[in-house]
Parts: structure tokens; C-alpha cells; sequence
């Protein structure tokens, strides 16, 4: 009778209209958000700003984002999904319009901050409406293809971003950028959203349930920091100017691993691919370590999407799976803080580390934190990995 309840289960439809919708509203944000990542550095610049104050776009934004998670998750328990996720989605629309009559630098910076308090809360309340609509006996196999909306957004709206600065103007991107996430707020008005019970909803803005897989999702993007922020450099050491295949062989890879992943964790347990997924990131970064031509990058970029792709959607698995529904914002809250400050601090700490030892060496450390995110869900995961089957 088990056997036949946790085949019923799995029969479950995962792609209904409401899957669907919030899909493309997640493609859509996600292309608004990554074509502005190439460019806005650009527009600073273009500003008057240094190569200090370009990278502060990306740090303040960060900084905001974190900052409003918790917060975020929090609301979206106690007030409902659909009036935070909108009010999420206006304030993102109205930084990105307001980019184009910033008059300095200074202005710039001030709206980048409230965009990321936007992307926090827009982000954090996407992920909560599809863990909503998932049938929780395809949690994972729903968030892989969830997933993959972002990764789509990645392999073309950057491109698309700068296109449009060199074509046309930083105004036409701006407004081209509103629009797209203007018709995913449109598409997010005609969701229908479950009734959470808010009334049981707790005053704390972190999910306990979730820290595990928060703590060893931070662990992981410390890796993903490092390809970020230095890749491009160490390519260019090796005599390699374009790094872009790197990114073509990681986002294939990735979009691969993703569902196939998460439809495994569903029937075997996340065991099965969350310490697979670990050990693959470390051996990317080894080889990444061992690099010595474009081949080898090409090897890492497919092993490390392979990681990454089995890891990511496991882990955000759990932290919901465990979570009462009127948790299910705190716990993904707390799940993306972990993901944002891996890649914050890392940035930070890599940097220091490529000065004393060189990329080459970094490299080599950065199989530290992978192998702290395999002990930690070890030691601490396993535990939660077993209560949610």
C-alpha cells in the first residue's frame, strides 16, 4: 500500500496552468534582472564613476537583498503571497525606470539599494508561489525545472542587455528591462494563489528547519564566487581571452542536471544527489586548479553545472519540504540568504587569497568550502534529508 501511495504521489500533475504561470513569470524577472548586470557597471562608468564605484553596484545591491529576505519571508506567511509579490515586483519596476533619470553617481547607488530591496522580496516570493504549487511529492523535480527559468534568463538576457547599450541607448534598455518584468506582473495578477493560514504564522524571520541546507548552500556559492568574480582572469593568464564557453558548458550542463535531479531526489532521497552534486563541484574546482588550456576549462564548466544542478534544487527542496506551509517564505528566505552571502563573501575573501597565492593556488582552495559543504550535510543534512522522505 506504501509502495502504491508513493507512486500515486509521484503521478501527481506537476504542470498545471499555475506551474506554468509562475514559470514564466521567473523567466521574465530573471531576463529583467541579468540584463542589467553586463550594463549597469557600464553606466556607472559612464556616470563618472571608477572601477571601485562599478563595483559597488553590485556589492549595495547585494547588501540590500540580504537584507530584505528575512524580512520578505516574514511578510509573505503573515500577509499572503500575492500582495507582497506585487508590491515586490512595483518597486523592481520603478528602480529600473528610475535608472534613467538618475542625475549622478551617488543617485545611482541610492536606487540600486531600493532595487535590491525589490529583487529581495520579488525573488524570495517567486520561489514560495512554486513551492505552493508544486505537489510536494515533486518538490524537487518542480524546483529543477523551476530552476531552469533562471538558467535560460542567463544564457541570452545578458547579451540582450548589452546589445541594446551598444545599438540603441542605457534609456531603451531601462525601459525594454521594465516592460518585460511589467508583463510578468500582469501574469502574476492572474495566478491562483493558496490560501495560506496566517493566523499560525511565527514573528521570527528565520526558519530553523532551514539553516542546514542554508548553511551548506553558502559553502557552495563560496565556489561559485570564486568562477564569478576571478575566472576571467585566470583564463586570460593562460593566454585564453574569451571565457564565454566556460559559461556555455556550465549553463548546459546545468540545465540537464537541474530536472533530472530533482525527479531522482523525489523517488530515492536527496542523498542520492545532493552528495554526488557536492563531490562534482569539488572535483571542477580541481580541475579548474589543474587548467591548462581552453579543453580543461571546458571539463570543469560541465562537471561544475553538473554540481551545482544536483545540489541547488536539492538543497532548496529541503529547506521547504520541512517547513509548515506558513513557514514556506521564512525557510526560502533563509535558503537564498545563504546563497547571496556565500557569493558576498566569498568575493572578499578570494580576492585576498588571488593576491597572496595567485588565481592558480585560489583555485585550489576553493575545494575548502566544497568539502565543508559535504561534511556539514554529512554530519547535519542527512538527518533532514531523512525526515523528508
Amino acid at each position: 500500500m506504501a509502495v502504491r501511495d508513493s507512486a500515486d504521489s509521484l503521478r501527481e500533475r506537476l504542470w498545471t496552468r499555475d506551474f506554468i504561470l509562475i514559470c514564466t513569470i521567473n523567466l521574465l524577472i530573471f531576463c529583467g534582472f541579468q540584463m542589467l548586470l553586463p550594463t549597469l557597471p557600464v553606466y556607472a562608468k559612464h556616470l563618472g564613476g571608477s572601477d571601485a564605484a562599478a563595483g559597488l553596484i553590485v556589492g549595495i545591491f547585494t547588501v540590500a537583498a540580504v537584507i530584505m529576505r528575512p524580512v520578505a519571508g516574514q511578510a509573505l506567511d503573515y500577509y499572503g503571497r500575492k500582495g507582497i509579490f506585487l508590491s515586490g515586483l512595483a518597486v523592481f519596476i520603478s528602480a529600473v525606470l528610475a535608472y534613467i533619470w538618475a542625475p549622478s553617481l551617488g543617485i545611482l547607488l541610492l536606487i540600486r539599494f531600493i532595487h535590491g530591496f525589490g529583487w529581495g522580496a520579488t525573488s524570495t516570493a517567486a520561489s514560495t508561489v512554486a513551492a505552493d504549487i508544486i505537489p510536494k511529492a515533486r518538490l524537487g523535480e518542480g524546483m529543477g525545472y523551476f530552476g531552469l527559468t533562471t538558467t535560460a534568463a542567463m544564457a541570452f538576457a545578458p547579451a540582450l542587455g548589452l546589445y541594446l547599450t551598444s545599438h540603441f541607448s542605457f534609456s531603451v534598455l531601462f525601459l525594454v528591462s521594465a516592460f518585460i518584468v511589467t508583463i510578468a506582473a500582469g501574469l502574476a495578477l492572474s495566478i491562483g494563489y493558496r490560501h495560506i493560514n496566517a493566523a499560525n504564522a511565527k514573528t521570527v524571520l528565520l526558519e530553523k528547519v532551514a539553516l542546514r541546507p542554508a548553511l551548506v548552500i553558502f559553502f557552495v556559492t563560496m565556489t561559485y564566487g570564486a568562477i564569478v568574480a576571478f575566472l576571467a582572469l585566470y583564463a586570460a593568464q593562460q593566454g585564453i581571452g574569451n571565457i564565454g564557453p566556460f559559461f556555455t558548458a556550465y549553463a548546459t550542463a546545468l540545465a540537464v542536471a537541474r530536472p533530472l535531479a530533482g525527479r531522482l531526489a523525489d523517488r530515492r532521497g536527496f542523498d542520492i544527489v545532493v552528495i554526488p552534486g557536492l563531490v562534482l563541484v569539488m572535483v571542477a574546482m580541481f580541475l579548474l586548479y589543474l587548467a591548462q588550456g581552453l579543453a580543461w576549462f571546458l571539463a570543469a564548466g560541465i562537471v561544475y553545472g553538473a554540481g551545482f544542478g544536483a545540489v541547488q534544487p536539492g538543497l532548496q527542496a529541503m529547506a521547504v519540504l520541512q517547513a509548515p506551509p506558513n513557514r514556506r517564505g521564512a525557510a526560502n528566505a533563509t535558503f537564498f540568504i545563504g546563497f547571496d552571502l556565500g557569493i558576498g563573501f566569498s568575493s572578499v575573501i578570494w580576492g585576498l587569497v588571488s593576491q597572496l597565492t595567485g588565481y592558480k593556488t585560489m583555485y585550489l582552495w576553493t575545494m575548502a568550502p566544497a568539502l565543508l559543504a559535504l561534511s556539514v550535510y554529512i554530519v547535519f543534512g542527512r538527518r533532514t534529508s531523512q525526515l523528508t522522505q
